[in-house]
């Protein structure tokens, strides 16, 4: 079997980035505990709540780092079960949908604390979009064939730039300790979505296209499930090269942004409630001393 040195680099970095990120998820979780007396009761839970979509995230992306697989061509670097494309898919699904959760998590909560509309409706997207983006994965995976991936990053980077619209929204309406935050991901979003609609979403078109053009024999999904119970180990740099970009910077960058969603000091909604109605109470007085004058 030929060992490429780059691969072998790679999967090192795959494996040094999932311990970072595992270790940076219990430093939160300590930090978070700590600071459980200070925070109100339904703001603390949303943040256990987010704790917890997090873990599964950060031991998803840990999983597929530490085992990578290549779905379509159903590659792997090792010869075990647990490298196969149907346990790998399984778990990035899982993983997948529970870092969508966060985003709507905060999204609705950030809505209820300063009263967005598009923030609310945002929130309520995110999860269908994402479930329905998992549902073309599967197709790709199980058919083989790409076109299911560009409907599926499609999706994804749809999603993100609703997210980055919603956050942007807010941003005027949140308090200035959170605006850095905010900033940062509308950053991140934005990055997200140029690098899905400028690299990711055409490359998948172009293997589709290319497929096509070979005349390309694609299984059925009952072929497909069959299919999926079988793999193939290697090493070589040209048949991981393509894959190398996108699993880097996803095993790394968003699961720090994952991390970074439980860290989200969002108000309480109870005192973002009581601040309003103290703001509106203000109002009223002022405009009652304008009318006494």
């Amino acid at each position: 079997m030929v060992v490429s040195a780059g691969v072998v680099a790679w999967w090192f970095f795959l494996c040094t980035a999932a311990t970072v990120n595992i270790v940076a998820w219990c430093l939160t979780a300590n930090a978070v505990a700590r600071r459980r007396p200070a925070m109100p009761v339904d703001a603390f839970a949303r943040c256990k709540l987010q704790l917890a979509l997090s873990c599964v995230y950060v031991l998803g992306c840990a999983y597929r780092s530490v085992l990578p697989v290549y779905d379509i061509p159903r590659l792997g670097l090792f010869d075990t079960f647990f490298s196969s494309v149907m346990v790998g898919r399984s778990v990035a699904t899982v993983a997948e949908l529970s870092f969508a959760a966060q985003w709507a998590v905060m999204l609705n909560a950030t809505a209820e604390s300063t009263g967005s509309a598009v923030a609310r409706r945002v929130s309520r997207l995110i999860l269908p979009l994402i479930v329905t983006a998992e549902i073309c994965s599967w197709i790709a995976v199980l058919t083989t064939s790409n076109l299911g991936h560009v409907f599926e990053n499609s999706l994804w980077g749809v999603s993100g730039a609703l997210g980055v619209i919603a956050i942007a929204s807010t941003i005027p309406r949140c308090a200035a300790a959170r605006r850095p935050a905010m900033v940062a991901w509308c950053v991140a979003g934005a990055l997200y979505v140029a690098f899905m609609f400028s690299f990711d979403v055409p490359t998948y078109a172009g293997r589709w296209l290319a497929d096509q053009a070979a005349g390309k024999h694609y299984l059925t999904l009952a072929q497909g499930l069959q299919d999926v119970a079988h793999w193939h180990v290697s090493y070589r740099w040209e048949d991981w090269k393509t894959e190398v970009v996108w699993m880097s910077l996803y095993f790394s960058a968003a699961v720090w942004i994952s991390i970074s969603l439980i860290q989200a000091r969002i108000p309480s909604t109870t005192l973002a409630r009581e601040g309003a109605a103290v703001l509106r109470s203000r109002r009223g007085l002022g405009t009652n001393l304008l009318f006494k004058r």
